[in-house]
């Protein structure tokens, strides 16, 4: 998140509410052929986040929240090296190739928006069980997801694009501005892609462009630009070398959003969402079927993207600092698609005023729907959406409550968010903590910077729910070697081997009989099931407690501890889905009697 917050876009704003009320005409309604998209893909990790995503599309075209007469597809990786969840290249290959067999020649007059949204979002366990796309948001009567978010933004693109496919990925936001007389075209051949203004050191996570000199009178806010190279996560001395940073024009407006200080007199643009026509799809398709199965981490933007332009060059392939895991063939296939894409067109689409937001972690997460002023104003959040919940928390600017039930005996402090949750009487909920799917009885307090998320699984034969707590900032990643390294774990900034002696537990009780992937928060055997949410969820705060008052409490012997990996791997989404459609019917019907009464 940038550190220098700047004043809310009052043009944003406005264009960002005109595509918001034309999504809404057409929110489950049939939509005309040519004026939307004919296809939408998401991509999932595997088999069991295909099945949840497409059951959570079964609701919302139930609901009639999603346009109709739209093919919504959902693509699995397949097993082995999962090429979505480290990189999203072999995603994209494998999701054209889905298409391709599934509508053979059609398929070249489909316009078609290819959302990739596989992994399992440790930086943000809320989103892991039911996937980043289907991240709920504090807008819209029923609440958006990430899903309907990216409709709303791309609503202008089909009506102005030759077929092929628009890529983009599930946990950014483009709110973006053109003038009345202007349109965004994706009609060229090659590569197309959107460019947002960033300052130069967020610019070294992201990809940027080289763009070829242009004269200063064609600077516009909407400007169609070729591109000389693209540079991946560059360091800010290649920016310069490269030629990749511009100085600002006092007249042309330069919104960085998340993405920088605006008060820079130097920046350069940055990568979100791009279009590949056809006739470039079938290419890739040919290479794809050269070099068989994948087995090595291919990234759509920068192994796609490097390939382009007249400055591009084929040094990019031996460098393997951005890949999570190296394999002996990645130099090769990295090579293979240069050769192909070498001489291809990278078009840049330059949208001057533009922000980018990108909500993949739990701090951006929290900041942005809490304490952002910009992102609210330019968005429209809500403090309260589709809730029923005490004024004092609705109302308050920096707390945030998403399709749940609040007692009005609740107290809900700034800087935190609920969402598909119901607080009985008398909770308190302290700063900066996300509530997720839990039943909290009454009479509870929640520390702050709690993350509290609970899970239905099916496991030893039936269902059981497990409530996940842990700090915000805590690390699923950070893994240490074996059980007696268990020290170097932190848990709610505490070492997890003093966690584990509180419960009642010994370090060997974590640690799943086989795994030999090291242990961390994310395999750590610490959360227990119980039979029903309720018990789930107060097991979980009293482990909490025990760990804030260093007391001890020790879980009952017959409960089965998992870990968060299990979880997932045991998921029961029937369960959940359920239990919100249970809040869905709630709520729903509060708001009935009320405006009966009214």
């Amino acid at each position: 998140m940038s550190a220098h917050q700047i004043s809310p876009d009052v043009s944003l704003q406005k264009a960002t509410k005109e595509k918001l009320d034309k999504f809404n005409n057409i929110r489950g309604k049939a939509v005309q052929t040519g004026k939307f998209w004919d296809i939408v893909v998401i991509t999932a990790a595997d088999e069991k986040q295909k099945l949840a995503y497409e059951q959570q599309i079964a609701e919302k075209l139930r609901r009639k929240e999603l346009p109709l007469w739209v093919q919504y597809h959902v693509f699995a990786d397949p097993p082995g090296v999962k090429i979505g969840k480290y990189c999203n290249g072999g995603s994209t290959l494998y999701s054209i190739q889905h298409l391709q067999e599934q509508y053979d020649d059609k398929l070249s007059t489909f316009r078609i928006l290819l959302i990739h949204a596989g992994g399992y979002s440790q930086r943000l366990p809320s989103a892991s069980a039911l996937g980043k796309i289907f991240t709920t948001l504090p807008l819209g009567d029923p609440v958006y997801q990430m899903l309907e978010l990216k409709l709303v933004m791309y609503i202008d693109f089909p009506s102005h694009m030759e077929p092929g496919i628009l890529v983009t990925c599930a946990d950014d936001i483009e709110l973006y501005c053109i003038k009345e007389n202007e349109t965004i075209r994706f009609d060229r051949p090659g590569f197309t892609a959107l460019a947002h203004p960033s300052s130069l050191p967020i610019a070294t996570t992201h990809g940027v462009f080289v763009l070829e000199p242009t004269v200063e009178s064609e600077h516009g806010v909407l400007e169609y630009r070729s591109c000389h190279s693209f540079l991946h996560k560059p360091n800010t001395k290649t920016m310069y070398v490269s030629g990749a940073v511009c100085k600002k024009v006092k007249h042309v407006p330069r919104s960085f959003g998340e993405l920088g200080d605006n008060s820079a007199d130097e920046f350069v643009y940055t990568d979100s969402t791009y279009y590949i026509d056809h006739s470039t799809a079938k290419r890739l398709l040919v290479l794809f079927k050269e070099i068989g199965p994948l087995d090595c981490e291919i990234d759509a933007y920068g192994d796609f993207l490097q390939a382009l332009g007249p400055g591009a060059t084929s040094a990019y392939t031996r460098n393997t600092a951005n890949v999570t895991k190296e394999d002996a063939k990645l130099v090769e296939v990295r090579e293979k698609i240069f050769f192909l894409l070498k001489g291809t067109p990278l078009n840049v689409i330059v949208l001057n005023n533009s922000k980018f937001y990108h909500i993949g972690t739990t701090q951006e997460y929290l900041f942005h729907f809490t304490a952002d002023l910009n992102l609210k104003a330019e968005l429209g959040l809500l403090p309260k959406a589709f809730s029923i919940c005490p004024n004092d928390a609705a109302l308050n600017v920096s707390a945030c409550v998403i399709h749940s039930l609040v007692d009005p005996s609740c107290t809900v402090a700034p800087g935190t968010v609920i969402e598909y949750s119901i607080l009985g009487p008398n909770v308190t909920v302290s700063r900066n903590s996300i509530i997720s799917g839990c039943w909290i009885a009454g009479d509870a307090h929640i520390p702050s910077n709690t993350f509290m998320h609970s899970l239905s699984v099916n496991v030893s034969g039936g269902t059981k729910f497990v409530t996940v707590v842990l700090g915000i900032d805590d690390n699923l990643k950070k893994s240490v070697a074996s059980v007696a390294d268990i020290v170097d774990l932190q848990f709610f900034g505490t070492s997890l081997l003093m966690c584990v002696d509180l419960w009642g537990l010994s370090a060997s009780d974590l640690v799943s009989s086989g795994d030999r992937s090291g242990l961390s928060l994310w395999n750590a055997r610490i959360f227990p099931g119980f039979p029903d949410l309720q018990s789930s969820v107060t097991a979980s705060l009293k482990m909490l407690e025990a760990l804030h008052s260093k007391s001890s409490y020790k879980l009952p012997k017959e409960v089965q501890l998992l870990s968060l990996q299990e979880i997932l791997n045991h998921k029961d989404i029937g369960e959940m889905l359920k239990f919100r459609q249970h809040l869905y019917e709630e709520i729903s019907r509060h708001r009935a009697a009320v405006w009966s009464s009214d």
